[in-house]
């Protein structure tokens, strides 16, 4: 999953994180990590302070099949994964205001896993217009149009692109740029492709050099050095190619090192990406172009940075996210630590009006002040009915949608109203 904002260094060509997403209203979350695939929703009119007891509870689901996709929200429907069984992988459209299922689809089914670790739908739809794009566990890549849940066209990553998957199977979230769907078979021979979105014919085809099978991040759009460029985070390192014609321009494996499973979307602005990993550690590169060349230069590299699952997202000058230890605050360009705090712990984070909403693995929800002086948390609470994990944790993303903040754990979700009523929203 991605894609934030900053200063330039003297010898860089800056970068900005684009992602073409038509006629969206400010408050929906479109795709994985929301409109600009960097964690941060143009929500306003927000409660600045939760009651005790937590926002007030909208409705709540607890049959919608399993899984650890997000739902996507336009135009008040959300769009999800689950599966039912390992047979049966669908995408679900939900109503936002009571959670009443509006239909489902299946697009196959559940991805095979190395032993029996957490097997289940991942992906969080992509949606553009009236149509979205989901990826199945299992490598199914599917065109759905969103009025019925019908199949305009289908692939598979596997079959159609001699892909090769992670360990634990497919989890990216596709992209859409322009006329292009943009995703990661993995593999030696089409590691990242780029398709016609209308029909799912072949734009082009990146072998990057390695044969990286993919891992669990999504793809970010930057551009830099007057390139416009895609940025995974594949099995064995970070790398960007070019969005014309997928050709490699550089790649970063330090943060890959010893790590089993990449997963957080890198962050990018002005130069500089930021990739972590939870074995492995924290990296800021910045990328230099010289002569048609890019080159990814390290500024920094530590564990002691946003490494968990659940992302980072850049607001200012500041990186908020968090270890193992729980959530803190770190200056993007050099890495040095403003504060952290144990908080709810391991945590996914989104941002909104200058807040943090944090899904903590431990199935807890808090909301802090997204502020470099100090940890002020606003509220916490748990949600009721909360399923039974195994060890799997509460790994699902926050989303904040027209005035509702999501929550999603295995089988259920739970919508809370987070506006603030005295702003006349």
């Amino acid at each position: 999953m991605r894609t934030p904002r900053l200063q330039n260094g003297t010898l860089v060509w800056g970068i900005c994180a684009v992602v073409a997403v038509a006629s969206l209203r400010a408050d929906d979350w479109p795709q994985w990590r929301g409109p600009k695939r960097d964690g941060v929703s143009r929500e306003t009119g927000l409660l600045k302070q939760w009651p005790k007891e937590g926002p007030k509870l909208l409705w709540q689901l607890k049959d919608i099949g399993s899984g650890y996709s997000t739902p996507s929200v336009v135009s008040q429907r959300l769009y999800l994964m689950s599966n039912e069984g390992m047979d049966n992988e669908l995408v679900l459209a939900l109503q936002a205001s009571d959670g009443k299922q509006l239909w489902s689809t299946t697009v196959g089914k559940v991805g095979p896993n190395e032993g029996p670790q957490y097997p289940a739908a991942r992906s969080t739809p992509t949606v553009e217009g009236d149509v979205l794009y989901a990826v199945g566990s299992d490598g199914d890549l599917a065109c759905v149009t969103t009025s019925d849940g019908k199949i305009r066209w289908k692939k598979n990553l596997r079959t159609d692109f001699s892909g090769k998957p992670g360990k634990w199977a497919y989890s990216e979230s596709p992209l859409v740029d322009g006329d292009a769907l943009v995703c990661t078979p993995g593999g030696s021979e089409e590691t990242i492709v780029a398709l016609n979105k209308k029909t799912g014919d072949v734009i082009w085809k990146s072998a990057v050099p390695g044969g990286d099978p993919a891992a669990y991040s999504s793809i970010i759009v930057i551009t830099s050095g007057g390139t416009k460029q895609y940025v995974q985070f594949l099995e064995k390192g970070l790398v960007g190619v070019e969005a014309k014609t997928g050709k490699l321009l550089w790649r970063y494996d330090k943060t890959a090192q010893g790590s089993p499973a990449n997963i957080p979307t890198p962050v990018a602005r002005d130069g500089y990406i930021y990739s972590a990993t939870g074995r492995g550690g924290g990296g800021l590169v910045r990328l230099k172009a010289e002569g048609g060349k890019f080159e990814a230069e390290q500024i920094y590299f530590t564990p002691k940075l946003p490494t968990s699952i659940g992302g980072a997202v850049l607001l200012g000058d500041n990186l908020y996210g968090t270890t193992g230890q729980g959530l803190l605050c770190a200056e993007f360009t050099t890495g040095n630590v403003k504060w952290q705090e144990r908080g709810i712990g391991a945590a996914s984070v989104c941002a909104a009006e200058g807040l943090l909403y944090l899904h903590g693995e431990n199935g807890e929800v808090a909301l802090v002040e997204a502020s470099p002086e100090a940890y002020r948390e606003k509220g916490r609470f748990a949600p009721p009915d909360q399923p039974e994990r195994g060890r799997s944790k509460a790994w699902t993303y926050p989303v904040v949608a027209d005035g509702k903040l999501y929550i999603r754990d295995l089988n259920a979700i739970w919508c809370y109203d987070v506006r603030d009523g005295r702003t006349g929203r």
